[in-house]
């Protein structure tokens, strides 16, 4: 058995690439689930460039796997240092099973033997950004089971004709995607239909986008607390459904960049890499649109809590009210993020009781009339020293003027009597 196993790591995903008893042996001594990374595609459509025979031997002995990079797959990997290969560009890595060794692998993190064509390895790189985007769809599927069993009759009871058009957009996305699997391909028929979709799902996107900008901006026009918890309250339902609408048009983006790449592999495979590249450079403008939208979303509902804590006391029930559903908004808001690969830490508000808000208020005014007193103390001391020394002052004045007059006194007195 061939114990080299060629390593490819996008940033999305890992694709392990083989001896097939290699690379299982590789994996489950890992822990790392996996699925077919689909090299056998590849054969056909390499079949006319130069050496394809060879191409299609290279194919036919190994197996491929492909692992979503995650912070648990990228710490199963690094969980022991690898051993110095045979040569510069491998390592060697030691298979255990309940503590006992079982094998030794050769990791070739550089293109090798197999992967040494150019064609080749842009083949893999396009499989592997199929599977990657095809991850984020079953993701997304879970997403939306998750946050409403229903979610197929939430989108179908929308009247808007742009959601109506999505929902028609992707019945004919997914019946693509049935025939692909099925065929194996993605014929002129399949793509014709496919590719009319696009634009139908970039409007329904940005129709979403708006409804959550308005959401935003209806929050903060709001100033009154009473006002806050309604239109918190509303925000609690409507963002879920756009958030909902939003997944699906993402989905379906990735579904037909999956059936795009299947096109390109099938009609142009010297373009394959480079299509690789724009829509892996389109997704990734998709997600930080939608990052944007959405964090603009949580910084008016931020505003809005900060705003109903401040006024807990004149509004001891409405002013939990907005907490309490602020909280609800940014919760789904941040599982539909994480979704995408959108992280950001954030720590539920706490609803402040109206006990403490007075508590705190008590201490405010204890705080201001201890303060009040000591300054009083403090006047009433300086102003007392200042009267002392004013009293002095005459004191001594008068005391000063009365020995004065007694001098002239005695002055006067001495001329008399001389005269």
């Amino acid at each position: 058995m061939n114990t080299d196993l060629q390593l490819i790591n996008d940033g999305d995903g890992l694709a392990v690439i083989g001896d097939p008893t290699a690379v299982e042996r590789f994996l489950v001594s890992e822990g790392l689930p996996s699925r077919d990374l689909g090299l056998a595609r590849l054969g056909s459509a390499f079949n006319a460039t130069a050496g394809a025979a060879q191409v299609g031997s290279e194919i036919a002995a190994n197996s491929g796997r492909w692992v979503k990079l995650t912070k648990e797959s990228a710490q199963a990997l690094s969980k022991h240092p690898l051993m110095k290969g045979s040569t510069a560009d491998t390592s060697r890595a030691v298979l255990t099973e309940n503590g006992k060794i079982k094998g030794i692998l050769q990791l070739v993190r550089t293109p090798g033997s197999m992967l040494s064509n150019p064609a080749l390895l842009a083949g893999a790189a396009g499989l592997m950004a199929q599977l990657a985007m095809q991850q984020t769809m079953d993701e997304i599927t879970d997403y939306l089971a998750a946050i409403d069993e229903k979610v197929d009759d939430v989108l179908r009871a929308q009247k808007d004709a742009v959601l109506a058009d999505m929902i028609g957009a992707g019945f004919v996305i997914e019946e693509g995607l049935t025939v692909r699997d099925q065929v194996g391909r993605v014929s002129d028929v399949t793509w014709s239909k496919v590719s009319l979709t696009s634009i139908t799902i970039a409007r329904t996107q940005a129709y979403a986008l708006r409804q959550l900008d308005a959401l935003a901006e209806k929050l903060e026009n709001k100033t009154k607390v009473g006002d806050l918890a309604k239109a918190a309250k509303d925000a609690e339902t409507t963002t879920r459904e756009w958030l909902a609408v939003l997944a699906r048009c993402f989905q379906l983006q990735d579904a037909i960049a999956v059936l795009e790449l299947d096109r390109v592999l099938d009609t142009s495979p010297d373009e394959l890499d480079l299509h690789r590249l724009a829509i892996r450079a389109a997704r990734q403008n998709r997600v930080e649109l939608i990052s944007r939208c959405t964090e603009r979303l949580l910084a008016r509902i931020d505003a809005a809590v900060d705003t109903a804590n401040t006024k807990v006391l004149l509004h001891p029930t409405a002013s939990p009210a907005v907490v309490n559903s602020g909280n609800q908004v940014a919760t789904t808001v941040h599982d539909f993020r994480g979704r995408l690969g959108i992280e950001r830490d954030r720590k539920s508000s706490d609803a402040k009781r109206w006990v403490d808000a007075a508590g705190e208020t008590r201490d405010r005014m204890l705080e201001t009339g201890a303060e009040g007193v000591d300054a009083a103390k403090r006047i009433g001391a300086e102003t007392l020293d200042r009267a002392k020394a004013v009293t002095g002052k005459l004191s001594s004045g008068i005391g000063i003027a009365g020995r004065a007059l007694r001098r002239r006194g005695d002055g006067e007195a001495e001329t008399a009597k001389e005269a």
